[in-house]
């Protein structure tokens, strides 16, 4: 009975007498290798899994003329061909399985890609819908006289718009108040030449001559005109054009600390006033937005208002240096909502927008705080009692503004918290 499997598969068996003699030696030398990792077809030896035949023989593989259904076994790793040591120069050789593509170079360079484009197309949407935000009215007038640098306005009136009359109670507003004023009017210098800004307070009470009004006080030029014919009393009477104007209600202050999520404040003594709504102990703390705006409108101070007007100013470098912190920048879920309850509520003039409005921000972050030089904070009018400017102090002052030099020491207040009388 004949036997399909191949002698000595399965055990070493020694050549058989006769069956042809000895095999003959094979013509290979180290100096023609084969394929790396494996025998030349006529080289001695065992065969991988047939003890006693030579490799690829054909015997034991399955190869042409073995006679045997025995299947050729894959090699360990997957051959990629090529020879010689290293894969030769066919570039082959044995190659590992799988491996962690995710850390290949490109595809990390192609994930930062992806997130970068995904950043920049959250911010620009972001950009034009705060942008879209904005009120912006046509408020600027041209004149025949320059400066350097750049010159905004920026007010505060007592408009009530978006408060409730509960609202109202609750901050000591009052009711039903005829016209609108400007509460605050500050002039901000920023220097073409890099130097720090200067932010200035004018008095609302400042006696001076408004456009087709005669002499009257500062703030009235809001109520005859609107920020329009302010701008126009603010740059006669300073010689310095206004190149932006920003204007804020009691409403919009109050959105704009809450959104900010509250100004800190310290005080180094207690303030209280009935008439502003205002109760605050000593100490530094964080003014929620009712608070802040009873902050800057109360007035008893032995100055009045100049005192009031150095709480304005300090209050509005905080405000701006928390919504330009890093850790409000870098929190999206922080500077959103912070940056679209400013854009609520504020009025720009027609050229201004997102882009200068944070140039602006920055600027009064720090800034060098000052009023106009007074002479008399007393001075009897036919429309009351008005701030008298110190004329010769007052135009040196603003020329130095206007060609971006220094102004003298003397003539910087600076601005600082005291409590109330």
């Amino acid at each position: 009975m004949s036997n399909d499997w191949p002698r000595g598969w399965y055990s070493d068996e020694p050549d058989r007498p006769g069956a042809g003699g000895p095999r003959p030696e094979p013509s290979f030398t180290p100096s023609s290798p084969g394929p790396r990792g494996q025998r030349p077809p006529d080289a001695p030896g065992r065969g991988m899994y047939a003890p006693g035949h030579a490799a690829g023989d054909g015997r034991d593989a399955g190869g042409p003329g073995a006679g045997n259904a025995w299947p050729a076994q894959p090699p360990p790793r997957s051959w990629t061909g090529g020879g010689g040591a290293g894969g030769g120069a066919g570039g082959g050789g044995y190659r590992p399985r799988g491996g962690r593509r995710w850390l290949r170079p490109r595809r990390i360079l192609a994930i930062l890609a992806g997130l970068v484009a995904l950043i920049v197309v959250a911010a620009v949407a972001v950009y034009f819908s705060v942008n879209s935000k904005l009120t912006k009215v046509d408020v600027l007038t041209p004149v025949a006289f320059t400066s350097a640098g750049t010159n905004w306005l920026i007010t505060g009136s007592d408009s009530r718009a978006g408060l409730s009359k509960k609202e109202e109670n609750q901050l000591a507003l009052g009711h039903n108040i005829p016209g609108s004023r400007s509460d605050t009017i500050l002039l901000l210098h920023v220097p073409a030449n890099g130097t720090r800004p200067t932010l200035v307070s004018l008095p609302r009470d400042s006696y001076v001559p408004i456009p087709g009004h005669g002499y009257n006080k500062l703030n009235a030029a809001y109520s005859f005109g609107g920020p329009k014919l302010l701008v126009q009393t603010v740059q006669n009477v300073t010689g310095l054009p206004v190149n932006h104007y920003m204007g804020i209600g009691f409403g919009g202050l109050v959105s704009v600390v809450n959104d900010v999520g509250g100004v800190q404040i310290c005080l180094k003594a207690p303030m209280k006033d009935p008439k502003a709504g205002l109760n605050l102990k000593a100490g530094c703390q964080t003014l929620n937005g009712d608070q802040a705006l009873g902050f800057v409108r109360t007035r008893a101070f032995a100055e009045g208002d100049i005192q009031r007007e150095q709480d304005q100013r300090i209050l509005i470098k905080g405000i701006l240096s928390k919504m330009t912190s890093p850790g409000t920048l870098a929190n999206p879920f922080a500077v959103i909502p912070a940056a679209n309850g400013a854009a609520s509520a504020i009025t720009v003039d027609q050229g201004t927008g997102l882009t200068q409005l944070i140039s602006v921000a920055f600027a009064l972050r720090n800034p060098v705080t000052t009023t106009v030089p007074i002479a008399n904070l007393g001075l009897s009018t036919p429309a009351g009692s008005a701030v008298e400017w110190n004329r010769t102090a007052a135009k040196q002052f603003f020329y130095d503004l206007a060609h971006d030099q220094a102004l003298p020491k003397n003539l910087v207040t600076g601005s600082s918290v005291r409590g109330t009388a």
